[in-house]
């Protein structure tokens, strides 16, 4: 078919998530070190049209203009490189928990000024 599979869209919100995080300052692994979680609660896509096998896609990402509580919710662009055409968009709310509970908790307050900046 040629056509990128609907689910891989995800991943690539993933990708670009941890990398506007890691040019936040923000590095995944050592919330997980902490015993911090982020797991995925919600996810939504909206498709418009189809992205093909060796396409060079642009993931916009939006994180939110305040520091998060407890839920981070992010939002996200696809184009083609070059083109302004919207292939796909979608949002994706994460959850910060303590690993060890399972339970939700607030955003660590040097996690929660990144936000301010």
């Amino acid at each position: 078919m040629g056509v990128v599979y609907h689910t891989h869209f995800l991943d690539y919100f993933e990708a670009a998530r941890t990398e506007a995080f890691r040019a936040m300052g923000l590095a995944y692994r050592e919330l997980e070190e902490r015993g911090v979680m982020m797991p995925v609660v919600e996810a939504n896509v909206r498709y418009h049209r189809p992205a093909r096998y060796d396409d060079c896609l642009v993931i916009e990402t939006r994180l939110p203009g305040e520091p998060p509580q407890v839920r981070l919710p992010t939002q996200y662009r696809v184009r083609r490189e070059g083109e302004e055409d919207l292939l796909a968009e979608g949002d994706v709310t994460l959850c910060f928990m303590d690993a060890d509970r399972r339970r939700p908790v607030r955003v660590p307050d040097d996690v929660q000024r990144l936000f301010d900046r």
